[in-house]
C-alpha cells in the first residue's frame, strides 16, 4: 500500500463547533459529525503509523535494525564463556591467547639438504626485502663459484638509489604515455596512486644490476633514509604527483614531445638531488679487496667501477638465466602471465611468470638446493608466524576456537578477496626431506637481522609452505625443457591492481 496515495484520498476533516464542558466532554457537536470525526482521526493515526513504519523500513533496508542488533546481543550473551574470554583478550595479546600449546615444542632445526650459511642483513624500516633476497642469491652464487673461499657483501643503498630514480622515471613516463586518457582513467590513476614505492621483485635486481652495476657494502653503507624510507618516499611521491600533473597538462595543451621530454629530464634532476641528499651520491669508482668468511683480505685491493665490480662478482647477464614460477590457483596452470607496468625500469622487463602447482614448484626448489643454490622466494609471511621462535606453521595459532568461529577460505579464495598474497621476499636456503624424498620443512634466510627468528632465518613446515608460498626464481639449469618452453609462451597480460600482484616488501 502506498502511504502517500492513501493519505491524499482521505476527505478533509469537518470543522468542529462546540467545546468541552466542565467534565471534559464534548458539547455542541451532533452525533453524526462526531462519529465522522472519530473515523477520520482513527484513519489518520493508522496512516501515520503506516508511514512511519514504511519510512523506518526504507531507512533500515541494508542497515542494522533494532531486531538485528537484539539478535546479535542475544547470540553473544548465549555463550557462557564470553565474559571470561573478553577479560582475557582485553588484557593480553590475541596471539598469546590463541597459541596452540601442542605446537609449542622445540623447533626442529635439522635439515637434510642445506646450502652454506652466509651473513644475515637487516632491511630495517624499509620495504626492500626483494633487494636483500636478490642480492643474497647473487653473493651466494659468487661464494659457490669460488668454493666458499671468498665472500662479498653488496650495497643495498647503492642499488636502491637507482631503483628509486628509475621508478620516478617510470611514473612520469607512464603519465606521458597515458596523457590522452581522461584523468579518471584507471591506468592513469594507477601512477598517481603509486608514484614510487620500496617494493619489488627479483626482476628489478636483474635489470638494475645489469644497467648500473654493483658496489660493496663497505664502500656504500646504509644511510638513515635507506633504512627508514617512509619520510623520503612521502616527499618524493608528493613531488612526483606535482610533476605528473604538470606533464599531463602539458600534453593536453599539445606541447611538443621534445619539450615534454626536456621538462621530464628537469623534473628527474630534482628527484636525483633529493635522492643524493637522502641516500648519498652514487659512487663512480672505488678500491676494494675481497675477504674470506672470517673477514680477512684475500689478495690485493683492486680498482673498480660499479660495472666492472658487477662483472667481477656476477659475470654475465642475469636476465635470460632464470624463470619465475608462481602458484596462483585462481588461474590455469602451465600458462605464462605478465603484469603490465610491473617493472623497476621503464626500459626493463615486466614481471613475467609461469603458473605451476605447488608440487612442481617444490620439485624445482629441491633440485636447486641439492646443488647448493639458494633461491629468491616470496610468501605471505605474517600468516601464522611465531616470530619469537622463527617458526611458520598452519597450526601455530587457533584463532577459530578463541573467537568461536571458523576461517575456511582456500588459498584461491584468500587471494581473490585480498586476504592473502605475496608480502615478503626471503632467500630459500634449505629443505628437510623424508625417506621418500618428500619435503617436511623448509628454511629461508630473512632480512630482519641476525637476532630475529632462528639466527636470522625462518623455518616453515611444508603444509604452511603450500598455503602461503607464492613465487620462486629458479635458474634455468634446474628447469625441464618442457617447462622452459611453457615459460616462453606468449603471456596473458594481467593488471597490476590484481590482489596477488603486489610487490614484495
Amino acid at each position: 500500500m502506498n502511504a502517500r496515495k492513501a493519505t491524499s484520498d482521505v476527505k478533509p476533516m469537518l470543522p468542529l463547533r462546540g467545546g468541552l464542558d466542565k467534565t471534559g466532554s464534548l458539547t455542541g457537536i451532533d452525533e453524526v459529525k462526531l462519529e465522522t470525526m472519530k473515523t477520520v482521526i482513527n484513519i489518520t493515526i493508522t496512516l501515520c503509523l503506516l508511514v512511519c513504519s514504511v519510512t523506518a523500513t526504507a531507512q533500515n533496508n541494508g542497515g542494522i535494525s533494532t531486531q538485528m542488533l537484539q539478535q546479535m546481543e542475544k547470540q553473544y550473551a548465549a555463550n557462557p564463556s564470553s565474559k571470561a574470554l573478553f577479560n582475557a583478550i582485553a588484557s593480553n595479546s590475541i596471539d598469546d591467547l590463541s597459541k596452540n600449546f601442542k605446537n609449542q615444542g622445540a623447533v626442529d632445526t635439522n635439515f637434510s639438504t642445506e646450502t652454506p650459511k652466509q651473513s644475515i642483513h637487516d632491511q630495517k624500516q624499509s620495504g626492500r626485502c626483494w633487494m636483500f633476497s636478490g642480492l643474497n642469491v647473487l653473493r651466494s652464487n659468487f661464494a659457490k663459484q669460488h668454493k666458499d673461499t671468498l665472500t662479498v657483501e653488496f650495497s643495498q643503498d647503492y642499488l636502491f638509489f637507482y631503483d628509486q630514480l628509475e621508478k620516478a622515471n617510470l611514473m612520469l613516463q607512464g603519465v606521458i604515455d597515458n596523457a590522452g586518457k581522461p584523468f579518471e582513467d584507471l591506468r592513469l590513476q594507477f601512477f598517481f596512486k603509486h608514484p614510487i614505492n620500496d617494493g619489488g621483485t627479483f626482476c628489478g635486481v636483474a635489470d638494475l644490476a645489469e644497467k648500473y652495476g654493483l658496489a660493496p657494502q663497505s664502500i656504500v653503507p646504509e644511510t638513515y633514509s635507506a633504512e627508514n624510507t617512509s619520510r623520503m618516499a612521502r616527499l618524493i611521491s608528493s613531488k612526483l604527483r606535482e610533476f605528473g600533473l604538470e606533464l599531463y597538462e602539458m600534453s593536453a595543451s599539445k606541447t611538443s614531445a621534445k619539450a615534454i621530454q626536456q621538462r621530464k629530464t628537469e623534473m628527474l634532476s630534482t628527484i636525483y638531488g633529493m635522492l643524493c641528499l637522502t641516500l648519498g651520491e652514487p659512487v663512480k669508482e672505488f678500491t676494494y679487496a675481497f675477504t674470506d668468511k672470517d673477514g680477512k683480505p684475500k689478495g690485493e685491493a683492486k680498482h673498480y667501477t660499479p660495472k666492472s665490480f658487477y662483472q667481477e662478482t656476477v659475470g654475465g647477464p642475469i636476465n635470460g638465466t632464470f624463470i619465475m614460477v608462481m602458484n596462483d590457483p585462481r588461474r590455469p596452470y602451465h600458462k605464462t602471465y605478465e603484469v603490465e607496468y610491473d617493472r623497476h625500469t621503464y626500459d626493463g622487463h615486466n614481471w613475467k611468470y609461469l603458473n605451476l602447482p605447488m608440487e612442481e614448484i617444490s620439485a624445482l626448489a629441491i633440485a636447486s638446493l641439492k646443488d647448493g643454490r639458494k633461491m629468491y622466494s616470496s610468501y605471505d609471511v605474517a600468516k601464522q608466524l611465531d616470530r619469537k621462535r622463527g617458526y611458520l606453521d598452519t597450526e601455530n595459532y587457533d584463532y577459530a576456537s578463541l573467537f568461536n568461529t571458523t576461517f575456511n577460505m582456500s588459498k584461491a579464495q584468500r587471494i581473490a578477496t585480498f586476504d592473502s598474497g605475496s608480502t615478503h621476499a626471503m632467500t630459500l636456503s634449505a629443505v628437510d626431506l623424508d625417506a621418500e624424498g618428500k619435503p617436511r620443512k623448509w628454511k629461508v634466510e630473512n632480512s630482519w637481522g641476525k637476532e630475529s627468528g632462528q639466527a636470522g632465518c625462518l623455518i616453515m613446515t611444508d603444509r604452511w609452505f603450500k598455503e602461503y608460498m607464492f613465487r620462486l626464481v629458479i635458474d634455468k639449469q634446474y628447469v625441464s625443457t618442457d617447462l622452459q618452453k611453457e615459460a616462453e609462451q606468449k603471456p596473458v597480460m594481467v593488471m597490476p591492481e590484481d590482489p596477488l600482484f603486489q610487490t614484495d616488501e
